[in-house]
């Protein structure tokens, strides 16, 4: 069954949760996982590919938008089929997609935006109403 965890962060700027994101992505690769990163809506898609090549000047993250060159590794869509990912999923949506039982885990970022935390909150609700193992990371 898919594990969830909510990565809450104490900030309401703007850029935070792709910030955390490229974060989680960077462990989650070193660590060998695959990952699809499911962002908002294209444009966010897009600033996170770009975010993603300057993240840590001494680390690098093979990443593509979806169904481009070098997203095998770590794709990022906007609410796409997920295609050959199921390993990690980092949803920065703010509904749940119907495709994320397929993961073994999802990364849901949290932040103290009034939005954000409501939906969040949902997501929360609905995670655990359905019996999947639930995680809380504060950062």
């Amino acid at each position: 069954m898919t594990l969830v965890g909510f990565y809450v962060v104490q900030n309401t700027a703007p850029g935070q949760r792709l910030h955390v994101a490229a974060r989680l992505a960077d462990k989650a690769f070193q660590r060998g996982h695959r990952i699809f990163i499911n962002a908002a809506d294209e444009a966010q898609a897009r600033a996170l590919d770009e975010l993603l090549w300057t993240h840590r000047s001494t680390s690098f993250l093979p990443h593509g938008l979806h169904g481009h060159e070098h997203s095998d590794t770590i794709a990022i869509g906007w609410g796409q089929e997920p295609e050959n990912h199921n390993d990690l999923l980092i949803n920065l949506q703010l509904a749940i997609p119907a495709f994320f039982s397929r993961f073994q885990r999802v990364a849901e970022v949290v932040t103290q935006e009034p939005d954000s935390l409501a939906a969040l909150r949902e997501s929360w609700k609905f995670y655990k109403a359905r019996g999947y193992q639930l995680e809380k990371h504060d950062l």
